[in-house]
């Protein structure tokens, strides 16, 4: 970053030392055995507090999972390491946790009866489809986080981070959903996860190579490990092609959703009480319930309005609150 900015943002005099950094973040210096003893136990702990949470959908239990999380110190660990150029033992923890999470969040769905429908869970629905948006937060989070790190004076905005990054929440819920067999969703989760980790290793990376924590053999260089930089790059376009491609699918899912209700309500506008409930889309079927106490309009009217208005192919079905469910057809190319 341009160094006006940098001094405003990290003026010198609150800049922490690299020692007192690396003591902070890497586990296997110092005091190993407190510090690694204190991370399985926190991790541990906050898994099974955030599978409870998710599996009885409550908020404030997974927030309280995700302040005492300790994922993000390894996380920002291989940030460090990666601008020093050393290798740290920071990525076989990440990875040991990682799978500690996920068969916690495994174990629990057992917990869940196998007609259970994961996504009427809003712990696990707002977790397995991430888009865009979430990368963007997850981005400024992190920067917030490395900022927090390497400042002393605004250590205390470190539990908001906790709870804004949230790492130990979608692995929970990618276990429970391998747990159920739901592997998409699983995956899902999974994504998100990932998006979360680059953008703290990328924030990371970035904030403390402009402070010079960039120190090789015994000194400090202003030298970015452009390597480094290159691989996280590569990473960050693997995880955001899926969210950009589910970003899309949102909001076309969204527009040909508005369109149909729109469509439907026309349609019903001369029929006296009736009126659309819902519209959602399963597969490449467009579901419209409605509510009518008399006998609906004639469905090929519905269908003709849709033309245009949605893509070629899609399966149209009406559902009425009288039990009555009518193909109305394809939509026409």
């Amino acid at each position: 970053m341009p160094g006006q900015l940098r001094d405003r943002v990290l003026p010198d005099r609150q800049r922490r030392s690299l020692e007192d950094l690396q003591e902070d973040l890497d586990l296997s210096s110092g005091d190993t055995r407190s510090k690694q003893s204190a991370f399985w136990t926190m991790l541990t702990l906050s898994s099974v507090i955030a599978a409870g949470g998710i599996l009885t959908d409550s908020t404030a239990t997974v927030i309280g999972a995700m302040i005492i999380a300790p994922l993000s110190t390894p996380i920002m660990g291989i940030a460090l390491g990666a601008v020093q150029r050393r290798r740290t033992t920071a990525v076989t923890f990440v990875a040991a946790g990682c799978l500690v999470v996920v068969v916690i969040g495994a174990v629990a769905s057992l917990a869940l009866p196998q007609s259970y429908d994961l996504l009427s869970n809003s712990q696990i629905s707002g977790r397995t489809s991430p888009g865009l948006m979430d990368l963007i937060a997850a981005l400024a989070t992190g920067f917030a986080g490395a900022v927090a790190l390497a400042r002393k004076d605004v250590a205390a905005v470190l539990p908001g981070v906790a709870i804004a990054i949230s790492l130990v929440p979608p692995l929970v819920v990618s276990g429970v959903c391998a747990g159920q067999t739901s592997w998409w969703l699983a995956l899902g989760a999974l994504v998100l996860f990932l998006s979360n980790l680059l953008a703290l290793v990328f924030a990371g990376m970035v904030v403390f190579a402009a402070l010079g924590y960039t120190r090789t053999s015994g000194r400090r260089t202003g030298r970015a490990p452009r390597r480094a930089y290159v691989m996280v790059a590569l990473l960050f376009t693997a995880v955001l092609l899926p969210l950009a491609a589910n970003t899309v699918t949102t909001v076309l899912l969204n527009l040909w959703t508005f369109r149909a209700t729109n469509a439907a309500q026309r349609w019903l506008a001369d029929t006296p009480g009736a009126a659309v409930t819902s519209v959602d889309a399963q597969s490449r079927t467009l579901y419209i319930h409605v509510r009518a106490p008399g006998d609906l309009p004639p469905i090929q009217d519905l269908l003709g309005d849709l033309e245009g208005q949605l893509p070629a192919g899609i399966l149209v079905v009406v559902d009425s609150t009288r039990g009555q469910q009518i193909t109305a057809g394809k939509i026409a190319g």
